[in-house]
């Protein structure tokens, strides 16, 4: 007698072609484009290996591609290329200043401290490994340390010193460049905006999550320059080696979950993305 097959549970997917019938969530109209590709060679590979390999790869060309520019930027700033253009961007901000606008300022920068972020990552964390998304969890853990780690290295090896173009509205420690609030709030904020986008089910929500982590970004970024106390070849700088870092730990997140999958499907089932937005009955 032909044995009985065991009950499928319906909270697992049957197989991974199913995640990939799955829209991915858009961080970007680049990220979308990056992981429909990563998924279609990863279809053609017919092979896991081959697709952990694929994503690999391209979180490695597109960090290798930030690097590369931001090496070239700093080449820049210590031969004095972006100087004028630094104090002249510094000296109209100071003309523009005022007493409201100051005091919001100096309250908005402080989102990019290493004390608030690493509050925001904590919460973070602990709510990403209570609702069992732990490789997510522990994705936002590393990119985070990963972050301070290099841009303490960074900062010692370019040691610039800071703007004095007018006098600081807050304080500040440490060498210029590139600048840690920059760098902090592309991998940390970006970081979790993504591991957000890839729960969230409407395109709606997608947009609203990507929207504000890019403005709350930029509004870190231009209280550094407001405040005197980075210059904006520093927070390009930033952002640049901020992006390049995340993106590879977000490649480097959905290639272990391709192989997790592999080998222990049911460890992995409240990893998977949210499904497909259905249309309002």
């Amino acid at each position: 007698m032909t044995p009985l097959s065991p009950p499928i549970d319906p909270q697992i997917p049957a197989a991974s072609n199913d995640r990939r019938e799955l829209e991915r969530g858009r961080f970007t109209a680049v990220w979308n484009l990056v992981f429909r590709g990563m998924r279609r060679a990863g279809i053609d590979a017919k092979s896991f290996y081959a697709t952990v390999g694929i994503f690999l790869v391209v979180g490695a060309i597109i960090a290798v591609a930030a690097t590369v520019a931001f090496a070239s930027l700093a080449e820049n700033v210590l031969e004095g290329g972006t100087q004028t253009f630094d104090v002249a961007i510094l000296e109209w901000l100071h003309g523009h200043q005022s007493k409201a606008l100051t005091a919001v300022m100096v309250e908005m920068t402080y989102l990019g401290t290493g004390t608030v972020v690493i509050v925001v990552v904590g919460v973070a964390a602990l709510f990403l490994w209570h609702t069992e998304h732990k490789h997510s969890a522990r994705l936002l853990l590393a990119a985070t340390i990963g972050n301070i780690l290099l841009n303490g290295a960074l900062k010692l090896v370019y040691h610039r010193p800071r703007p004095s173009v007018f006098a600081w509205q807050t304080t500040a420690v440490s060498s210029s460049f590139p600048s840690g609030h920059a760098m902090s709030a592309t991998v940390v904020y970006g970081t979790v905006a993504y591991l957000l986008l890839r729960l969230q089910k409407h395109r709606w929500a997608k947009m609203l999550t990507l929207t504000g982590a890019t403005l709350l970004i930029l509004l870190i970024c231009l209280t550094r320059l407001y405040l005197g106390v980075h210059y904006p070849s520093d927070v390009l700088g930033g952002i640049v080696v901020g992006l390049a870092w995340a993106s590879f730990c977000m490649a480097t997140l959905e290639a272990s979950l391709v192989l997790a999958r592999r080998r222990s499907p049911r460890e992995v089932v409240e990893e998977r993305r949210a499904p497909n937005e259905l249309p309002d009955v």
